[in-house]
């Protein structure tokens, strides 16, 4: 059974950083590709960040590119994400995902297993 376990979230005031990680159980990360997506309340989902497996090639929406870090520690089955430089508009739960591709996709129809969430919020 795969597992995909995100954590890492909290509270942090704006300017300020956050690691989020996904461990996974039940697949070996760095054969797939894993995205980092979130949902602002009132918003629909959008990618945020994606690693493809083999290569590690990295995408970032706009927004982050720049701020959030995305990484991996094969030996350790998990995915990270780095943000700095934290916004308000960063608030919102982030979900890490894995599609049974090697390359990442920003469409969310693609993955085929999540994880719980982790809220972020970041205030003024």
């Amino acid at each position: 059974e795969v597992q995909l376990q995100a954590s890492g979230g909290g509270l942090v005031q704006a300017g300020g950083s956050l690691k989020l990680s996904c461990a996974a159980s039940g697949i070996k990360l760095d054969d797939y590709a894993v995205g980092w997506f979130r949902q602002a309340p009132g918003k629909t989902s959008e990618a945020v960040s994606c690693i493809n497996g083999g290569d590690g090639n990295t995408w970032y929406e706009g927004s982050v590119e720049g701020r959030f870090t995305i990484s991996a520690d094969n030996a350790k089955n998990v995915v990270f994400l780095r943000m700095d430089s934290l916004r308000p508009d960063d608030t919102a739960v982030y979900y890490c995902a894995v599609t049974p591709k090697v390359t990442a996709s920003v469409n969310p129809m693609t993955y085929d297993y999540w994880g719980q969430g982790t809220l972020v919020t970041v205030s003024s």
